[in-house]
């Protein structure tokens, strides 16, 4: 087939998968009647160039969402997209509902790393840990809360209302601490339709890491990496232990190729498995990189978002990114482990002209830069615990009414 995705009535091929969209119907997901997805037109192959570019970073261009911040859009995107297609539920959160918990110091400073202790009706209390912006965020349905809960934090306790309260700020008398650590974990899709996205990772990695370490040079970071494919493939996963040798890492995602895949759903499961194994520490911003172009198989979905929610309570943020051959399957399931993990969607486009023609994402607004400098400032904004915007010169181009991430009604 080539690079090339091809377009034939409901089947799409690209690189060496093939995947059938989803067909014109009505289908059901707990008892919540929902539209089928509208098959995502590809662009015009006419303005492309005629001859591959070469490698070499600053290229790849992407998009960000953030479904915590635009709860009615992801709920609505729920609605019209979720599907149960052979009797596999599909994942997701109810951001409509969710609830913030945010822990500060006696000085008002965000205070990471902190244990929240939420009551529940039955079993044992819900305990999270805040991330660098001192927050944790409570989803009602998914954590099996009550109308009301005791929130716990050292040692002080609050009363929370289910529904009416959305916020719910919890000062306290320690000296919040400092984040000095960065534990990075690498985990993309090897299979044989992410040669571009591999290739273009190869050489804007060391960038990306390079920038990190300038803006925060007093943090100590380790980078990991997981490669995966599938099931009878020359292998299903390889992984790299973490590293501050940001070089040496680099030396071994070079030595990757894609390979493999055949069909369209991969091992997403079995990676993310592995990368909850990793000797990931305690007093670090905890970070997955997850690069796909397919879900796990129908069959995997449930064990994937087990690890999702096992992630969630271990404090390690999930950041998809989206390559090409996207289908509606894939982006729902990546969306719902960044929401659950308070981290960003984020999706390659067709700007930079490279590569097999990439997925429209179903969000209402969102801003086109490079993957490179994007990035840079999702990983840096969970280090410092404040969202970081692009700047006007990084704007490649904007789509729909975007302030800061959130999309105007």
């Amino acid at each position: 087939v080539g690079e090339e995705a091809t377009s034939v009535d409901d089947v799409v091929v690209t690189g060496s998968r093939v995947r059938r969209e989803g067909e014109a119907g009505v289908g059901y997901v707990d008892d919540a009647r929902i539209a089928a997805p509208t098959p995502v037109a590809l662009p015009d192959r006419g303005t492309r160039p005629a001859q591959p570019r070469p490698p070499q970073a600053g290229l790849l261009t992407a998009g960000d969402y953030d479904d915590l911040l635009n709860p009615t859009w992801y709920a609505d995107y729920v609605g019209r997209y979720l599907q149960d297609q052979g009797g596999v539920s599909l994942p997701w959160v109810d951001t409509r509902q969710a609830i913030t918990i945010a822990v500060s110091d006696a000085e008002g400073r965000p205070a990471p790393f902190v244990e929240v202790s939420v009551s529940r009706p039955q079993g044992e209390p819900l305990r999270l840990r805040t991330l660098a912006d001192g927050t944790v965020v409570l989803f009602p349905g998914l954590d099996r809360l009550g109308r009301t809960a005791n929130v716990t934090v050292d040692g002080a306790t609050r009363r929370l209302t289910v529904g009416p309260d959305r916020r719910l700020e919890i000062r306290t008398a320690a000296r919040a601490a400092q984040v000095r650590a960065f534990d990075l974990l690498l985990v993309i899709d090897a299979t044989g339709s992410m040669g571009d996205e591999m290739e273009y990772l190869k050489r804007e990695l060391a960038s990306i890491m390079a920038s990190l370490a300038e803006r925060h040079p007093r943090v100590d970071t380790r980078i990991g990496l997981i490669v995966y494919r599938d099931n009878g493939d020359q292998y299903v996963v390889r992984d790299f232990p973490f590293t501050g040798n940001v070089d040496g890492l680099v030396r071994q995602l070079e030595a990757q190729r894609a390979d493999g895949g055949g069909d369209y759903p991969e091992a997403m499961d079995q990676a993310l498995t592995r990368a909850l194994d990793y000797p990931w520490r305690d007093d670090a911003v905890r970070s997955v990189v997850l690069v796909a172009d397919a879900p796990p198989h129908d069959d995997r979905i449930s064990a994937t978002w087990e690890q999702v929610q096992e992630a969630r309570a271990r404090r390690i943020q999930i950041t998809p990114v989206a390559a090409s051959g996207v289908g509606h399957r894939a982006e729902f399931v990546l969306r719902a482990a960044a929401a659950a993990t308070q981290s960003r969607y984020l999706f390659l486009t067709d700007d930079s002209g490279v590569g097999n023609p990439h997925a429209t994402p179903e969000v209402k607004c969102y801003v086109v830069s490079r993957l490179d400098s994007l990035l840079r400032r999702v990983l840096d904004s969970q280090i410092s615990g404040r969202r970081i915007e692009q700047t006007e010169n990084e704007v490649i181009r904007t789509v729909g009414p975007y302030d800061a991430g959130v999309c105007a009604p």
